[in-house]
């Protein structure tokens, strides 16, 4: 989506007419991703069909060009620095604001984006604050269609009269809640 937004732009930006019946020039695309999780290879470029799709010939095919740490003090290096911070303080102090100004003021000490982080610490704050919000709400999603899977699974396994203790082994649910679901 952030590569057809960029291409929109660009042709708006050149006053290329997409509708007309001549082709319009667009430049080569280059993307990357700046990876700041741990992984046991580096390889410098990622393949969106060898990742995802076992290698197999796909209609489209993104190359990635990876970027891990950057140089010493460069912008991508405290980039990546920022974020190894910011996820150790959320495993002392859990998906919260003291997680995420902990780790601004951390990284103001270490001169890491300190300018940056100096002018904008409201707006990071925000920022992380909604992304660990969303990460809730699809943590919270996946848990609750779970757990609606393991009520249709016991429902299942009771009009087929199973036995108690298969119930719950299977379903992963408590007694109390299959017999709940029994009385029903």
């Amino acid at each position: 989506m952030y590569m057809v937004q960029t291409y929109h732009d660009y042709f708006s930006r050149t006053s290329q007419n997409l509708y007309k019946s001549k082709k319009v020039k667009i430049p080569v695309p280059e993307i990357y991703v700046i990876y700041t999780g741990d992984r046991k290879t580096r390889p410098a470029e990622v393949s969106l069909a060898q990742e995802f799709f076992d290698g197999k010939q796909s209609c489209i095919d993104v190359k990635v060009k990876m970027i891990y740490d950057g140089e010493e003090g460069d912008i991508i290096n405290q980039y990546v620095m920022f974020t190894k911070v910011c996820n150790e303080q959320m495993a002392l102090h859990g998906r919260t604001q003291e997680a995420v100004l902990e780790a601004i003021r951390i990284c103001k000490d270490r001169n890491v984006l300190k300018e940056y982080l100096s002018s904008k610490e409201k707006e990071v704050v925000d920022i992380m604050m909604l992304l660990y919000d969303e990460e809730e709400i699809m943590r919270s999603y996946v848990e609750s269609e779970r757990h609606d899977e393991r009520i249709e699974t016991a429902k299942e396994m009771l009009l087929n009269n199973e036995p108690l203790e298969k119930i719950i082994k299977y379903s992963r649910l408590s007694k109390e809640t299959i017999l709940k679901l029994q009385k029903e």
